[in-house]
């Protein structure tokens, strides 16, 4: 009796410890951290007012507006909360494919197909200045965590790391072989992964520029790429009609999950990391436990190819994007 009340208790503490290393370090193969933060089948709000396909989408870091920019050559201010238009920024003169808020909430960055990043006001909605021409479409921008460098992504295969604090080109990263089209900083801002038509992913040391690792799985072109919330793993979508799941440190994948039928555009972790959804080109998006590694659910809507995604920082919301020329307000069920 002894014997089993100390087997018990050992088992016991066995139990509660595994639960709180799952919990602190959002383990992505850990069978008791399953705790999932499914969408209401039914967007709440759709935004309608852009003439073109929706390229790309943001959250403020207050979680209070969304940021929308199109082929149409504009950017969209809305209120999350009531859907209302609060500005549309003017000024780009081809089409917009990247746009992201700084840390801090105050600038809102656009890159272009008219060879310019600008930077705009987002109180006000006013156009601010223009980084240093960049010589090449751009594709892709994002700020780093403490929001010193802004990256930019571009069609003549570079990466550009921009000074926010000067506005001066801080550094320019070469390795890719063809477009780069998304990338995406570490959560502690000390890596920052790119990814390209070349078919591959490239790790670089932000602080040096130095190329540490070059991610070789996928079969086709790279069109979205997302860390985890706790940095150790990375997500990536391809035109290959599969996603994967790296390991960053060691950069080996962990998971290919290639049962689709068509490409994919786009791919986020949730704040907490507890699941992943995949924009897909059949209008489609789907949501993924990645710790069980099962789909949860499929939320329909759109009326064509889903480009773009984000989830608010709080995590009550997620915003689709796509070739319908709308943007779709997804709730989160611990939101209802």
């Amino acid at each position: 009796m002894f014997k089993k009340s100390i087997l018990i208790a050992t088992l016991s503490t066995l139990i509660i410890t595994l639960i709180w290393f799952c919990v602190k370090t959002q383990h992505i193969n850990c069978p008791l951290s399953a705790i999932r933060y499914p969408l209401s089948a039914v967007p709440p709000l759709t935004l309608q007012g852009h003439e073109a396909p929706v390229w790309s989408i943001a959250f403020s870091p207050n979680s209070q507006w969304l940021a929308s920019a199109s082929a149409d050559k504009t950017i969209k201010l809305w209120e999350i909360k009531t859907g209302h238009l609060l500005h549309t920024l003017t000024g780009h003169q081809d089409m917009i494919f990247s746009i992201a808020f700084s840390p801090d909430g105050q600038w809102l960055a656009s890159g272009s197909w008219d060879k310019t990043i600008k930077l705009w006001e987002v109180k006000t909605g006013q156009w601010f200045s223009n980084l240093q021409e960049t010589g090449s479409q751009v594709n892709v921008v994002a700020f780093s965590p403490n929001g010193h460098l802004l990256a930019s992504g571009d069609w003549e295969n570079t990466v550009k790391l921009w000074d926010m604090d000067n506005g001066n080109l801080a550094n320019t990263l070469h390795g890719h072989q063809d477009t780069i089209w998304t990338l995406a900083f570490s959560p502690d801002g000390q890596q920052l992964a790119t990814g390209s038509f070349d078919k591959t992913i490239k790790l670089w040391e932000v602080s040096s520029g130095k190329l540490l690792k070059s991610l070789e799985k996928h079969q086709d072109s790279i069109f979205a790429i997302a860390f985890h919330p706790n940095g150790q793993y990375l997500a990536s979508a391809s035109f290959d009609k599969s996603f994967k799941i790296w390991d960053v440190q060691q950069g080996k994948s962990l998971l290919t999950l290639q049962d689709y039928d068509h490409a994919i555009f786009t791919i986020i972790y949730d704040p907490t990391g507890q699941w992943l959804a995949v924009g897909n080109d059949d209008n489609t998006i789907t949501i993924w436990d990645m710790i069980h590694q099962e789909l949860l659910t499929t939320l329909t809507g759109h009326q064509g190819a889903v480009y773009s995604l984000a989830t608010s920082p709080d995590g009550q919301w997620m915003a689709s994007g796509g070739a319908d020329k709308t943007v779709k307000l997804w709730k989160s069920q611990t939101n209802n």
